[in-house]
């Protein structure tokens, strides 16, 4: 496979206090958050709309699991689906099932020291 990233698909990470960190966020830097966080909007190289998410989570997330780490990254990918045979066929932990919204695909992956990465083979356009 030739692409496997595209890009930063989102950032999510563990907080005390989601709300009062996304109003920090908000103020301080002028994220203009939602309940969700932020969602950064971009074109890739051939002009399309694409995002990319920032989220601060609660503490007591079980999202984030197995893991037990205080982030996770979201990747943005290709033909996920192919992506995860090839990552299985390498070696790589796959967590759990793919999983397909209206928004695109989503698989989760382990790297070495644990921590959990998702891969989400979006649908830009659905975000419009």
């Amino acid at each position: 496979m030739k692409n496997r990233v595209t890009g930063l698909g989102g950032f999510f990470f563990k907080t005390k206090d989601a709300k009062k960190t996304k109003e920090w966020y908000d103020k301080h830097l002028g994220l203009g958050t939602d309940e969700y966080g932020k969602t950064f909007w971009w074109k890739d190289e051939e002009g399309n709309d694409c995002t990319t998410q920032w989220s601060p989570m609660g503490e007591e997330t079980k999202y984030f699991e197995p893991s037990q780490k205080q982030f996770m990254m979201n990747f943005r990918v290709e033909n996920l689906v192919e992506l995860l045979k090839v990552l299985k066929e390498e070696g790589v932990e796959v967590v759990g099932e793919m999983e397909e919204f209206e928004y695109g695909k989503f698989g989760w992956i382990l790297d070495p020291e644990g921590n959990k990465i998702e891969l989400w083979e979006p649908k830009d356009d659905a975000f419009k």
